[in-house]
């Protein structure tokens, strides 16, 4: 493990996503049984709490939509098991909904220091309201912290894994505002002789502003894929 990790917890993009053996309310879950699935690890100060409750309620309705996506939910806490049973079993009788993903019960707050989800420099839990986006392969791909009174916008994260896929299958990069079936930004031209090729090519396709900058539809294998998975 890498040292700096192993002392602050200071997870990096690109990162392996550091191992963990944890107590959840479906039972004992080790990040390596996501192995060959993408990940979505988001936290929690405590439970019973007002914006995180929204937030349980709004991550289980859209659970579909991760799976479709191979996308997996996976929540944390550093409440006890016994305390997230009775928080998603009061969110299932005031509401009927079932919260559809496990919620780690971190109560010593290894897995949220391994993390860097506990600012070293603040003994008390508030600074745990990060979401980490773990690839297929266990490689961090995104990390998202909020405040304590901002809830997450569900479809953004959705939106974020989404693009992260569609980057990776197509070799591209993804605009401000992308949204699926977009064209993607091609990659800019390493030598003068591609630049120069480049824009000839805008010129002709009208596909971009200059050679840094331009675009191309998403492969068919790509927009396939995606829609496969949206089934």
């Amino acid at each position: 493990m890498d040292y700096e990790l192993m002392m602050n917890g200071n997870v990096k993009l690109g990162q392996k996503a550091p191992e963990f053996d944890a107590t959840t309310t479906f039972g004992q879950i080790k990040l390596s049984d996501y192995k060959g699935k993408w990940l979505v690890l988001f936290s929690h100060p405590g439970d019973f709490t007002p914006v995180c409750t929204t937030e349980m309620i709004a991550f289980t309705r859209a659970s579909q939509y991760f799976s479709q996506i191979n996308t997996e939910l996976l929540g944390l806490s550093i409440d006890s098991n016994a305390s997230h049973l009775a928080w998603v079993y009061d969110i299932y009788c005031k509401t009927g909904i079932k919260v559809s993903f496990p919620i780690i019960a971190d109560r010593n707050g290894e897995i949220a220091r391994k993390y860097g989800m506990i600012s070293n420099d603040i003994s008390n839990t508030a600074t745990v309201r990060n979401v980490f986006i773990i690839d297929d392969k266990g490689i961090i791909r995104t990390i998202m912290v909020y405040p304590m009174n901002v809830g997450r916008f569900i479809p953004e994260i959705l939106r974020t894994v989404k693009a992260l896929q569609m980057a990776d299958c197509s070799n591209g990069s993804t605009a401000a505002n992308w949204m699926p079936n977009q064209p993607v930004i091609v990659p800019p031209p390493q030598t003068f002789e591609t630049l120069q090729t480049r824009n000839a090519e805008i010129e002709k396709n009208k596909n971009g502003i200059s050679w840094y900058l331009s675009f191309k539809e998403p492969p068919e294998k790509c927009i396939s894929d995606q829609s496969e998975m949206n089934k």
